[in-house]
């Protein structure tokens, strides 16, 4: 408290400071540089808080120069403080601060004079000069001071400001009552398509307008763009960041090998399908390097033999292909199997590592006791290793563990541990697998990743994550860490899709119901609007989680630019048309997109028979529906003539038939709606499908007390026979269309022999007034 009251701060500043232990530390430390009897001025208190509050920890030890040189007058601005903080920290591998070359890199004893002030001011402003005339006191003057401290970097900010108000005055003379009258903006023109816009925030989720939609950065490449992560090389720049004798020739040795380039990787597990939530994963990693021109793994983090089946992996390829990425290289945590043993022996032998013989329930949760084999001789674990490793010790009976403690609390996380498992690429070459706190730090040295890109719940691994690359003194990639996406209404753990599955809740993995990405793709989402939801959803740190309305969307966006439209009915209601008026069946040639022509077209069929939605239809109806009743007339698409009901033809009480005369449109007579219709269509089975859980979180013992299978909706799959235009009977599976007036369908994997199953994806955007 005596330490802040000295450097003048008020008492809720005071108060603030007091809750942040690490800063009142550090100006605990500064004071001790600062010799007895010697008295902060008024100009140098802040400059000492500044320097306290941006220090980094990993320049901690440079904190002494600092102060030093505040108190000597060398550092005597804001923007002098900043520049040394700045040059510490980029010189933070070196064993000494050469202060000649700190002092010229941080401008002391340079003197900006008034007369170099106004000469800047004066060539400044006759740059400028047209444009100052003709905006007056509206001009930016941000710019002109922007420029100036480019030419003079230690040019005094109030004198600099007072030396422009003085030469825009001698320009322009007193501001006039035009002056200060607001100019109306301009509305910005939509960026080309090459153009990256501007993300409303590069680390927090997207703004969210009106229609509750979010906006921000169309792709993921625009939003990594803008990223602020460290260069290449400069890993020591980021907090947290662990500094030893050797980091600067190990980050020299690494910038040899990859040319600088950046490096990231997608590391999955293949022991299942994945889901939205490694959407936003694989686009972080691969548009991260895309932006930076760089390069991304697809590195299969192979290190647990029970649940690993060479199907996942092919479907994980297969679902990274389809997002549109294209890895550097594919590998395996299993390709480095022999490099990490010999990286445990290393650790056993400086006495970094141990073999342990407490079970698995000993070992869990973070209160246990220190497992009494810790300080077990260094050639016994060596000794035990090599046995567990040639299958002599039985399974569970012995595990090697990291002398470290996390930052949860976890005490000395196990490195391997043995499984008489035969594995899906070494088959039985090992019986010991390393665990994922020892294999993925050394497998991302070993690829020498740049940027470790993982989300929250990794963040307490970070400590041995640096201790394990340390502790083997090789080089140190930094690790990252983003909130996980989360989405509304669905379970993604493994495990509870795989007891949805077995209790015949959904199909397989890739159920529309779901949310593995196999099943959106199935569903109809597009790749496009998937990786266009996740840079919606920014790099915020912040743990949220979306509604599903958010992804459909997104899914809405693309589909209207990309989605051919068609007419299909799915409960078909049999028009006859009395006054039909050509002799037979003729073809009509309609837009696939009505508002872009350019987009080609396709041929319908118009006959006597016709076939509507059966909800077009109402025989009593109030005054707010709009579509076809006994006594009003509907329009046809495309036709330009409308139909007045006649009679109607019902089979045990039910609406079988209606016999209608068609009759033209005109000026004076025209229908109140249009509604869809198909002439000698084609059968096709549409499956409509709604959320498969009731609550938003069906894992939340709150809401769900018995459990998420119990929050299961009945009736979530719907299948009708519905008829398309038979234009549509070539389509491929995914191909995908507008159903006009209804929504966008997918063509469904089960289509066989051309019996078309169509899904829907989603449904068009609420219009109030397009089924009344």
């Amino acid at each position: 408290m005596e330490h802040l009251n000295s450097l003048g701060l008020n008492e809720q500043k005071i108060k603030e400071t007091l809750k942040n232990a690490t800063l009142t530390s550090t100006i605990t430390r500064a004071f001790s540089y600062v010799p007895p009897g010697v008295e902060l001025s008024s100009a140098q208190k802040p400059l000492l808080f500044q320097a306290c509050s941006k220090i980094k920890p990993q320049t901690a030890h440079h904190l002494e120069l600092i102060v030093r040189k505040i108190l000597d007058h060398s550092l005597d601005t804001s923007l002098r403080v900043d520049t040394a903080l700045e040059y510490v920290l980029a010189n933070v591998t070196k064993a000494t601060i050469d202060e000649a070359t700190f002092d010229a890199a941080c401008g002391v004893g340079v003197v900006v004079t008034p007369e170099e002030i106004e000469r800047a001011v004066e060539i400044t402003v006759a740059k400028y000069r047209n444009d100052i005339i003709d905006q007056r006191y509206r001009f930016n003057v941000g710019k002109l001071l922007s420029e100036i401290r480019s030419a003079l970097p230690w040019v005094d900010g109030k004198g600099l400001k007072s030396e422009v108000d003085v030469q825009m005055f001698d320009l322009l003379g007193p501001k006039t009552d035009a002056d200060g009258e607001k100019v109306g903006k301009k509305r910005r023109e939509t960026p080309a398509s090459d153009t990256a816009p501007k993300a409303t925030s590069v680390v927090e989720p997207s703004a969210v307008n009106a229609n509750n939609r979010p906006e921000g950065p169309r792709t993921m490449v625009d939003l990594m763009r803008n990223v602020d992560f460290h260069r290449p090389g400069e890993n020591f720049k980021t907090d947290g960041y662990i500094i030893t004798p050797d980091t600067e020739r190990l980050l020299k040795e690494h910038l040899q090998r990859t040319g600088g380039k950046v490096r990231t990787r997608f590391p999955p597990e293949p022991n299942g399908i994945l889901h939205i939530g490694h959407a936003k994963a694989i686009n972080i990693n691969f548009a991260y390097a895309a932006a930076n021109d760089g390069i991304c793994f697809l590195r299969y983090d192979d290190t647990n033999p029970e649940k690993e089946e060479e199907k996942f992996v092919k479907g994980i390829r297969d679902i990274v292909e389809w997002l549109g990425y294209k890895p550097f290289k594919i590998t395996y945590s299993s390709d480095y199997f022999q490099q990490l043993y010999e990286f445990a022996v290393q650790l056993i032998r400086k006495d970094m590592a141990y073999v342990c013989h407490q079970t698995a329930d000993q070992m869990k949760g973070f209160t246990t006791e220190p497992s009494k084999w810790r300080n077990r001789p260094i050639e016994e674990s060596l000794q035990l290793f090599e046995d567990m490793k040639n299958g002599k010790i039985d399974e569970g009976a012995a595990t090697l563990r990291m002398k470290i403690t996390l930052e949860e609390g976890k005490m000395d996380p196990v490195a391997y541990r043995i499984k008489f498992i035969p594995h899906h690429r070494t088959g039985t070459k090992w019986c010991i697998y390393p665990t994922y706190d020892y294999t993925h730090c050394l497998c991302d040295s070993l690829e020498d990743i740049t940027h470790s890109l993982c989300t929250k719940e990794f963040q307490s691994r970070r400590s041995s994550y640096y201790w394990l690359c340390n502790a083997l003194n090789i080089y140190c990639p930094v690790q990252w860490e983003y909130a996980r996406l989360n989405v509304n209404y669905t379970v993604v753990s493994k495990r509870k899709i795989n007891k949805l599955i077995t209790e015949n809740i959904v199909n397989d993995w890739d159920d529309p119901r779901l949310f593995t990405l196999s099943a959106l793709r199935r569903k109809g989402y597009p790749a496009e609007a998937i990786n266009n939801f996740c840079a919606q959803m920014g790099l915020t740190g912040a743990q949220t989680s979306i509604d599903p309305a958010a992804l459909e969307a997104s899914a809405r966006d693309v589909l209207n630019l990309t989605a051919s439209r068609t007419m299909a009915v799915l409960e078909p209601l049999k028009i006859t048309i009395l006054d039909y008026p050509h002799e037979g069946p003729i073809q009509l040639s309609v837009p696939n997109f009505p508002n872009v022509p350019e987009k080609g077209e396709h041929m319908i069929w118009f006959d006597r028979v016709v076939y509507i939605e059966r909800t077009d239809f109402m025989e009593n109806a109030d005054k707010s529906f709009r579509r076809l009743t006994l006594g009003q007339p509907v329009g046809l698409k495309y036709i330009g003539s409308m139909l007045r009901v006649e009679s109607v033809v019902r089979k045990s009480g039910t609406v079988e038939e209606l016999v209608c005369r068609i009759e033209p449109c005109t000026a004076t007579e025209k229908p109140k709606a249009y509604v869809h219709w198909v002439v000698k269509p084609c059968p096709v089975e549409v499956r409509l499908y709604e959320k498969l859980f009731m609550h938003k979180n069906p894992e939340d013992s709150n809401d769900v007390p018995n459990g998420f299978l119990s929050d299961c909706a009945s009736d979530t799959i719907r299948s009708l026979c519905g008829y398309v235009d038979a234009h549509v009977m070539n389509s491929k599976v995914y191909d995908k269309y507008q159903f006009e007036r209804i929504g966008y369908f997918s063509v469904d994997p089960d289509s066989r022999n051309g019996q078309l199953v169509f899904n829907r994806t989603v449904t068009l955007k609420e219009d109030t007034g397009k089924n009344i």
